[in-house]
């Protein structure tokens, strides 16, 4: 049992059951035994490999894609370029280097990234060493007063989830408590209606299970409301569905799933983005939103097939060989493709980031 459990299991003993939410918050963050505190979580030594990872393109893109919006947009000459959850700071870095020739946009880009651990922010700023970055704990805290220019890549899939399964009473909420052996486990609160999951009465039936992301819907708000006011854009770039619809909580250690209650603070916890709730959070501070899209569309729609053959001419043997592997993970439909989806925020009047439909 790990020092976080001993933590948690004291805390339930005296206070009771304790949200999904709450537990995953505990485990990620906790400030000396969390997840992101304790663990080294990308790459092949790692729990997870994210694109920027996988391959320069993703970055390439992503940064050329954001440079377009900006000019799309006037080319204002201060900006605020933000990426959420910037891991080690290899997408942001691939940003900044595939936009160097791009006349303006350094000079205009105030670079900010929302990270709340410590570890995290030492790495990137190991990768940023001429570039000064804000750091902030929140979104929150972002610039008011210029555009912002959000990436958001494998951010949301990390925010505690809460989860409901119908009752014929109404809704029986997921928690984590112990079991008779002292270990920590699922459990189910008394069933009571609950007023905000009224609307999805009519979709499920008894035994159904759905989540919610409270925190999610918070960040598109303050992101949405400051593109509204200055303009701007984001990118949300994550694996998920368009509609909650299950249990996607899930818990990986060495690329694997593993029990996510049994080595709380070991483990990388991640549930399903529900696309359809970030939009329509994104509409209702006044923002527009793209079409929901494959990954695997957006990028060729950005020209990755091109790039990728660029890249190739210069290259022989393993190299070669574990270039053309990427590409096709970042894009076929069996791998990334289509796993992982994108969602652009965009001002009403303007029109949507490069390679999304409005």
């Amino acid at each position: 049992m790990t020092e976080l459990a001993n933590i948690l299991r004291r805390q339930i003993e005296v206070t009771g059951p304790i949200t999904l939410a709450d537990y995953m918050s505990a485990c990620l963050l906790h400030p000396k035994y969390g997840y992101y505190t304790t663990q080294d979580a990308l790459g092949v030594d790692g729990d997870f490999t994210t694109a920027p990872e996988i391959s320069q393109m993703f970055g390439e893109l992503i940064g050329l894609c954001v440079a377009q919006a900006w000019m799309d947009q006037g080319a204002p000459d201060r900006f605020a370029l933000v990426e959420l959850g910037p891991g080690r700071g290899t997408l942001i870095a691939d940003i900044l280097r595939a936009t160097v020739q791009v006349p303006g946009f350094h000079m205009a880009a105030k670079l900010h990234l929302v990270e709340a651990s410590d570890r995290m922010r030492t790495l990137q700023a190991a990768a940023l060493p001429a570039h000064h970055p804000t750091w902030h704990d929140t979104v929150d805290s972002l610039p008011e007063d210029m555009p912002v220019y959000v990436i958001a890549n494998e951010f949301f899939d990390a925010l505690p989830i809460r989860q409901f399964q119908r009752d014929p009473k109404g809704w029986r909420e997921v928690v984590v408590g112990l079991g008779e052996d002292g270990t920590l486990q699922r459990g189910l609160s008394d069933a009571a209606p609950i007023d905000a999951l009224n609307s999805r009465l009519d979709d499920t039936a008894p035994g159904a299970l759905v989540e919610t992301c409270a925190h999610g819907t918070a960040v598109v708000d303050a992101i949405a409301r400051r593109i509204v006011q200055n303009g701007g854009m984001a990118l949300i770039v994550d694996y998920g569905g368009w509609h909650s619809d299950g249990d996607t909580f899930q818990a990986v250690r060495g690329h694997r799933p593993v029990d996510p209650f049994a080595e709380p603070g070991r483990a990388d916890l991640t549930a399903h983005v529900d696309f359809e709730a970030l939009a329509r959070a994104a509409l209702i501070a006044g923002c527009a939103a793209s079409q929901f899209t494959n990954q695997g569309v957006f990028l060729e729609r950005l020209g990755i097939t091109p790039r990728a053959q660029s890249l190739a001419k210069g290259l022989t043997g393993d190299a070669l060989d574990a270039h053309v592997a990427a590409h096709r993970r970042l894009t076929h439909p069996d791998e990334m493709g289509s796993l992982f989806r994108v969602l652009g925020l965009y001002p009403v009047t303007e029109s949507p980031p490069p390679g999304l439909d409005p």
